[in-house]
């Protein structure tokens, strides 16, 4: 037998042989306890009544027992009767002392119960903040949001949000198997709530009648979509709680859209400020590079063509090498730029192999011979120089912009060391020059993309060198790292991790996909 409007007929039970019980211990101390006393002690079947089954349980409990207490205790016993009308008074107050007690001790359980409902409201709705605040991706939060909704009210639950043409769509559901929210009047009441603003449906004060409960997500400036609840699951309807639960949630899930949507905005704000800078700085420092070897061809070449004759044969070596290192001048530059893009974007792929160190400084010193003039390079190598995994062609252009830029930097007739160390876990390649150097904080600046410092200013450069030398160091899992070469110039210091001895002999498998791009 379950529960109808009256509290289940087993506490009844209950409260008549507990006071049965209590009658036959007290009887055989009628004489020896006062009646007074007695009335008391049946007191406690009223206010167990009340702690553990209610209001009308208790009332039940009272009237009980009175009618016991006057039966077995009153004079004349055995009977309803009374010789002493006083007792019809003491009756009258017992009975208002039960029904305060017992409303007393209901007010107190329905406040207990109350509040252990607000408290597990508070903490369903605490995880839930705490669980959208972790989530960036809108979807995967509605998602959560629609369970939520779902397992806390105990009605299947759909969000409707506004696509890229601002029409209102169903999106999400708690239930994928089920249909509701897809026909054309849920659609309508969705929409009329999104436009409105106010929510609509079973017990609302539009379209009570309706078979849904739609509420709208807004902020205080915004509607963002609308949450559905499908009502045919619940018979008896929502309770007030429900419902302040439920606009709670669709204010939580209003906020949470809002932040995200911020989030996005400014990312993309962040990122079209920073593809204009970028865009600018590149510009600027292409023009300014190319202006320069540019005219030395042009003026090398047009010279060539109309004054051929004009021109010893040591003239004419001297304007081809100008016309060379323009050229290669300008090659830098773009590979730089290619190489910076790929990069950025993601595309750069390494080909691991072992490679030799001492080919790599190798091939280095043949690519900057050319331009090296009176500076001389000298090469220190440990002996027995461990091989490291990677792509020779970006650790080869990585050593090609390091030494470049101290040559770059270093005053003519100097001297440039490249010093090779290593210890157990790691590979170490420091250049050491003579040239300005830098002050302390900007040997952190200088690997930041188009930075100049300035003390390099008067010297022709885009600033993506070193940019470029930290990505492929940091694609080969090591560092890149400038500090000052005392007593003048710089230091630069690549760490390369190294593979464990007994792996030294295993070479790296490639996959076929990856390749050099």
């Amino acid at each position: 037998m379950g529960k109808s409007l009256w509290t289940p007929w087993w506490s009844y039970a209950s409260i008549t042989l507990l006071i049965s019980l209590m009658t036959a211990i007290l009887h055989p101390f009628i004489l020896e306890v006062d009646l007074v006393n007695i009335a008391l002690i049946y007191l406690f079947p009223v206010l167990i009544s009340s702690v553990f089954w209610g209001f009308r349980p208790a009332i039940y409990s009272a009237i009980v027992a009175v009618l016991a207490f006057d039966f077995f205790f009153v004079p004349p016993e055995l009977s309803f009767t009374v010789e002493d009308l006083r007792y019809l008074i003491s009756f009258g107050v017992y009975l208002a002392v039960a029904v305060l007690i017992s409303s007393l001790a209901a007010r107190l359980k329905q406040q207990l119960l109350y509040s252990k409902q607000k408290e597990a409201q508070t903490a369903s709705l605490y995880a839930l903040s705490s669980q959208m605040s972790a989530l960036t991706d809108i979807h995967a939060l509605l998602d959560n949001v629609s369970r939520h909704v779902s397992q806390n009210i105990g009605a299947e639950s759909v969000i409707y949000l506004p696509d890229d043409r601002n029409k209102l769509v169903l999106t999400h559901r708690s239930d994928d198997l089920s249909d509701w929210g897809k026909s054309e009047a849920e659609a309508v009441i969705a929409i009329l709530t999104f436009e409105d603003g106010e929510a609509a449906g079973y017990g609302s004060n539009i379209l009570r009648y309706s078979q849904g409960y739609y509420l709208p997500l807004k902020t205080e400036d915004r509607i963002y979509g609308v949450l559905a609840l499908n009502m045919k699951e619940l018979k008896s309807g929502l309770t007030a709680e429900q419902y302040q639960m439920l606009e709670a949630i669709g204010g939580l899930a209003a906020s949470a859209i809002a932040r995200v949507k911020l989030a996005e905005e400014a990312k993309i704000a962040h990122l079209s400020a920073e593809s204009e800078r970028l865009r600018t700085a590149i510009l600027d420092s292409v023009s300014h590079e190319l202006r320069t070897p540019l005219a030395a061809i042009i003026g090398s070449s047009t010279s060539l063509i109309e004054s051929d004759h004009l021109f010893t044969s040591e003239d004419r070596m001297e304007l081809l090498t100008t016309i060379r290192d323009g050229a290669l001048r300008m090659n830098r530059l773009v590979i730089n730029l290619l190489s910076m893009v790929q990069l950025e974007s993601g595309m750069l792929r390494l080909r691991n192999n072992w490679c030799d160190v001492e080919d790599l400084i190798g091939v280095t010193l043949a690519q900057v011979k050319d331009f090296q003039e009176h500076r001389t390079l000298r090469v220190h190598l440990p002996e027995n120089t461990p091989m490291v995994i990677g792509d020779e062609v970006l650790l080869e252009q990585m050593l090609v912009n390091i030494v470049s830029n101290a040559i770059k930097y270093s005053p003519d007739y100097s001297d440039i060391d490249i010093k090779v160390s290593v210890d157990s876990d790691n590979l170490r390649i420091s250049v050491f020059d003579q040239g300005i150097g830098l002050s302390e904080d900007e040997y952190v600046r200088i690997f930041e993309k188009f930075y100049r410092a300035s003390a390099t200013k008067q010297v022709t450069g885009t600033g993506l060198g070193l940019a470029i030398c930290q990505g492929i160091a940091e694609l080969h899992g090591g560092s890149i790292s400038g500090r000052r070469n005392e007593p003048q110039g710089t230091v630069m210091i690549i760490t390369l991790p190294l593979k464990k001895r007994h792996e030294m002999y295993t070479i790296p498998e490639e996959k076929e996909q990856d390749e050099y791009e």
